[in-house]
């Protein structure tokens, strides 16, 4: 089989191998975008169905095409952000092939060679852009639990109605878990929802969606450079947001029904043991609300504007149990299935030859740029190199940076 040769590849077609693409076709860097499934394949695979953004709809542009729909302060369904993919992929005229498997990355000469499941390819340059939520994190006690039991995760999760009849325990309170939650309780099961660190956010604040202000006072582009804990920041967990105009904190929960309790710590001969610090838990994310709201109310009293906006309307502090349940009996058949809302983390098994990740399995990157790797880039993981990051806003701009600096790397390569 032939030999394939480009300039760049790049290995995913969402928000930002899509965003990449246009860029380097802006700087005339022939390149080729490689995707395992169809365009924007997580969003169309690993979904389920009632999922809306968690963004306004004016908040979900890409670079040249921003959101030019009726309803800009509206949330739209997957489906939709999809349609939106496939045009944008058209009207960049995106060098893209879908349907192909990137096995494994080796080095060559000044560059990469690539398996794919359509033969080698080779490439002087290569991004990754497969994102930061390939794959869930389950945790080992998971083992552990009842064998009849039925687990899911978030990207399997499709429905109520694929779960058996009976009590939900869900385990994780940040975006998924908690709109999860929510649908299954509204389902009419009964669902336990197990919290750990979480981040608390208002759907509105002083008559403005919570994106308007992220977005007016800075939060969203504060850069990865300019923090104090780059390792801490970018395992903030994501908001307790949903898509549509209410909000999905752990009170609206626990007054839909759901019950709350601390974070899952083990499970022993079939009993679910949770933690007894859920109160420190929810008064570490009020405080972090707080701490927003104080800086949104400063930032409108600097400008002088408190007189367009609505009067504070702080949520009231997270109304605690005061005694939550402690232990859970998995085997009583109060519980028929489990959500694992643990978390995501990126797959870059297929890079596992080169020496790009640090002592823990994570690809060691400096905002993006791979230092041990030269021409080696990634794009669309957690704070990247700016809060938005993980954002389809945010794909444009990490996108020009990254596409900035791989420029500049092909003539100092030429030059040399």
């Amino acid at each position: 089989m032939s030999v394939r040769d480009v300039t760049t590849v790049v290995i995913g077609a969402g928000q930002a191998g899509l965003s990449m693409s246009r860029e380097l076709s802006a700087r005339n860097i022939d390149h080729l975008v490689l995707e395992k499934g169809s365009i924007g394949h997580a969003w169309r695979t690993a979904r389920w169905d009632s999922l809306r953004l968690l963004t306004p709809n004016w908040a979900n542009g890409l670079p040249s095409a921003p959101y030019w729909g009726p309803n800009p302060h509206g949330f739209m369904a997957v489906s939709e952000l999809l349609e939106r993919f496939d045009r944008y992929a058209q009207l960049i005229a995106a060098p893209l092939e879908t349907g192909v498997t990137v096995e494994a990355v080796a080095r060559r000469d000044a560059g990469f060679s690539l398996q794919t499941s359509r033969g080698p390819v080779r490439c002087r340059m290569l991004v990754v852009a497969s994102g930061g939520c390939a794959q869930p994190v389950v945790p080992a006690l998971a083992s552990a639990l009842p064998t009849r039991l039925v687990q899911t995760t978030p990207d399997r999760y499709k429905r109520p109605a694929d779960l058996p009849d009976g009590g939900v325990l869900v385990v994780g309170a940040s975006a998924s878990g908690v709109q999860i939650a929510r649908e299954l309780q509204a389902s009419g099961r009964p669902v336990t929802l197990a919290v750990g660190n979480h981040l608390r956010l208002p759907r509105s604040y002083r008559g403005r969606d919570i994106e308007w202000w992220l977005d007016a006072i800075g939060a969203l582009d504060e850069r990865f450079d300019a923090v104090d804990d780059l390792t801490r920041a970018r395992r903030t967990p994501s908001p307790q947001l949903i898509g549509g105009p209410h909000s999905v904190d752990l009170a609206a929960l626990k007054e839909a029904g759901v019950e709350i309790v601390g974070r899952l710590a083990a499970v022993r001969d079939g009993l679910a043991l949770f933690s007894g610090g859920l109160a420190h838990l929810s008064a570490a994310a009020d405080l972090k609300l707080t701490r927003l709201c104080d800086r949104i109310d400063a930032w409108i009293a600097e400008r002088g504007s408190g007189a367009i906006h609505t009067p504070p309307d702080r949520p009231a502090p997270t109304p605690v149990p005061t005694a939550p349940r402690l232990q859970l009996n998995l085997g009583s058949g109060e519980i028929a299935s489990v959500v694992w809302a643990t978390g995501f983390r990126p797959d870059h098994g297929f890079l596992r030859d080169l020496p790009a990740f640090d002592p823990r399995g994570r690809l060691a990157h400096h905002g993006g740029i791979v230092p041990t790797v030269p021409g080696l880039y990634a794009l669309g993981l957690p704070f990247m190199r700016r809060r938005r990051s993980l954002q389809i806003s945010g794909a444009g701009p990490d996108a020009r940076e990254i596409a900035d600096h791989l420029e500049q790397h092909l003539r100092q390569r030429a030059a040399a």
